[in-house]
């Protein structure tokens, strides 16, 4: 299992708790809206476990913030519609299973995250991804979880975790720089180890077109925090890391040769929108994103607040 040093979760749950008392304050509402955190990170870099240790915590004293967790995963589109974008674009490998920007129900999670800030009573969706093989579907409807009913504590806190969370779109002449960059690094036999420049640039702007669709996801987040892997090819070890322990417990997981192609799928995007990320996710807003440099053993290895 993944461990959460101390350090990584006090320096969280301390940016949080300031950013919740700031965001207060400047609304002045006796009973504001839930505070709406995002956590960014590559698969494999202790995310989730992460984002658990963290909602233990706020809910206990001296916070007692009642605190709620949602995957983006959860959005992913249903089985059918799934199958479907990927025939549509059947030669567009980084849409052909889910992932990618494009393989999520947006309206839904727009939809899900607009009645949580309203404290409109909601169910939140889930995702079974053994479903069909391995490929995923959402599981039926009346096994979601319903928040904000009658008689529930009132939320104070949403944690909404996930890959591509605060990633932002380039335009279309930095997205083809990049990619012409990537694709002669790759033709010249240069020490390249992205997969960018193994798809073809029609490929990656669709990516790229349907990411501008998540600005209403992130627009919505008070606060962002980023796991940044210090070297993205981490993701690789981690990954395999993940799957050798499913196997162990479980008797089943992925095959190193099959973790590789699954992470290559991704990875497109970990080259493209990272250094916007990094640079920070909000426009107009300073100080609301905390990044975590994350080494090679999931150590924390620089603090910078953008």
């Amino acid at each position: 299992m993944v461990e959460a040093p101390e350090n990584k979760l006090q320096l969280c749950v301390t940016f949080i708790v300031e950013q919740l008392e700031v965001r207060n304050r400047h609304i002045g509402n006796e009973r504001p809206p839930p505070f709406l955190l995002g956590i960014n990170g590559v698969q494999g870099i202790g995310k989730s476990f992460l984002v658990s240790e963290i909602a233990s915590l706020l809910e206990k004293a001296p916070y007692d913030l009642h605190t709620v967790v949602i995957s983006i995963d959860d959005f992913y589109l249903a089985h059918a519609d799934q199958v479907q974008l990927a025939a549509t674009h059947s030669d567009n490998p980084l849409v052909q299973h889910r992932g990618q920007p494009s393989t999520h129900d947006l309206g839904l999670a727009i939809s899900v995250l607009s009645s949580l800030r309203a404290r409109r009573e909601v169910t939140i969706p889930s995702y079974d991804k053994s479903a069909f093989g391995g490929q995923g579907d959402q599981v039926p409807q009346d096994e979601w979880t319903q928040l904000n009913r009658s008689g529930q504590r009132p939320i104070d806190v949403v944690i909404l975790e996930g890959w591509c969370l605060g990633f932002r779109a380039l335009d279309d002449a930095e997205l083809t720089t990049a990619w012409e960059e990537a694709r002669k690094a790759r033709n010249q036999g240069q020490d390249y180890c992205g997969r960018l420049g193994h798809n073809r640039l029609d490929n990656v702007r669709f990516v790229n077109n349907a990411l501008k669709g998540y600005d209403a996801i992130t627009n919505q987040l008070d606060a962002l925090i980023h796991l940044d892997a210090e070297d993205p090819q981490h993701v690789y070890e981690w990954r395999l890391e993940q799957e050798a322990g499913l196997r162990r417990d479980k008797g089943s997981g992925m095959t190193a040769k099959e973790v590789v192609d699954f992470v290559n799928g991704y990875y497109p995007s970990y080259e493209l929108f990272t250094g916007r990320l990094r640079a920070g996710a909000f426009d107009s807003r300073k100080g609301n994103q905390l990044r975590l440099v994350i080494g090679k053993e999931r150590d924390v290895r620089e603090v910078v607040q953008v």
